[in-house]
């Protein structure tokens, strides 16, 4: 079960998803559930195709929430590595209209999402991500409905406590956005150049300004000269950074088992990241026939190569 999440929170992001989305996108997330037949509780839209709108030439980013792990899978194998470290996540393809639309997705299941977004979760990965704007797609209910609003708005709280943790002072919505951003996207394995953190929150700044209010007074409703007149002692200030420390360390080792992971699970997986550290890095990485018939070993070679040269922070 999710923590209590106030009521005005999950209404706001609810009422985010009152809109529709291309037919590209509903077509794809269509055909993607229909590979977990009843086990789909739900799918999710998101990423930057979501942010800009631009479709064409792009990669649609899913997530699949499923009821359970072996219900999902026609194999046992899949539900294992799924359970053992989600998510698992593929490549799907298909011509929509003319246009070819490709999409990456990952599947984690209704309680992995609600555990995910908590404050018990360590690895920042899925509340760093659904705190961030994102569209449910196919609801099987209303109750399923209920239980990603309610994840989603989890998700923000999380992110918000845990930066707030790190940093009492901050209060400008602009402050604790970008800051949240950069220090989650500091514990993953990413290849985004510097100052990601600032461009996220412009892509939709009103959005984030109308959601923060509403956000502060669901973890409390703290009175902002209180927050800004607050001295934390030097162990209440320790104790947060090494909260942080930990995820960060956690962050990258889970995100390098996730990579090793995806290049069996991923169609042209190892092209796929070359092409994605490429595009976001400059780093230039050249594919052999060999890296893509051994993907997991290629892959652990070549992360200490491409850590070198900058491509993962």
């Amino acid at each position: 079960m999710a923590q209590t999440v106030d009521p005005r929170l999950v209404t706001f992001i609810s009422n985010e998803w009152n809109r529709g989305v291309p037919i590209e996108v509903e077509t794809a997330a269509q055909n993607i559930a229909s590979r977990y037949g009843d086990s789909v509780v739900g799918i999710i839209f998101y990423g930057s195709c979501l942010r800009t709108g631009e479709i064409e030439d792009k990669i649609l980013d899913f997530y699949v929430i499923v009821d359970s792990y072996r219900n999902a899978y026609d194999g046992r194998a899949l539900a294992i590595a799924n359970k053992i470290l989600p998510p698992n996540v593929f490549y799907h393809e298909m011509d929509v209209g003319g246009m070819t639309v490709r999409s990456k997705y990952a599947v984690l299941s209704a309680d992995d999402l609600m555990f995910r977004t908590s404050r018990k979760c360590l690895n920042v990965s899925v509340w760093a991500r659904f705190c961030q704007p994102c569209m449910l797609l196919m609801p099987r209910n209303e109750e399923a409905s209920v239980l990603i609003s309610e994840a989603v708005a989890q998700a923000v709280t999380t992110m918000l406590s845990n930066l707030r943790e790190l940093k009492p002072d901050a209060v400008e919505s602009r402050d604790l956005w970008v800051e949240a951003f950069e220090q989650t996207y500091a514990a993953e394995l990413r290849s985004e150049r510097s100052g990601k953190g600032l461009e996220i929150y412009l892509l939709d700044q009103d959005r984030y300004d109308q959601l923060t209010p509403v956000a502060l007074v669901a973890m409390g409703g703290e009175d902002e000269v209180v927050i800004k007149h607050y001295q934390p002692t030097r162990m209440q200030h320790l104790k947060p950074r090494l909260h942080w420390w930990a995820r960060r360390w956690n962050g990258k080792i889970v995100s390098f088992l996730r990579l090793v992971k995806a290049t069996t699970t991923f169609d042209g997986g190892i092209d796929y990241l070359a092409w994605k550290i490429r595009r976001h890095s400059g780093v230039e990485i050249e594919i052999t026939d060999w890296m893509r018939k051994y993907p997991v070993i290629a892959g652990v070679a070549l992360f200490w190569n491409l850590r070198k040269k900058g491509a993962f922070k």
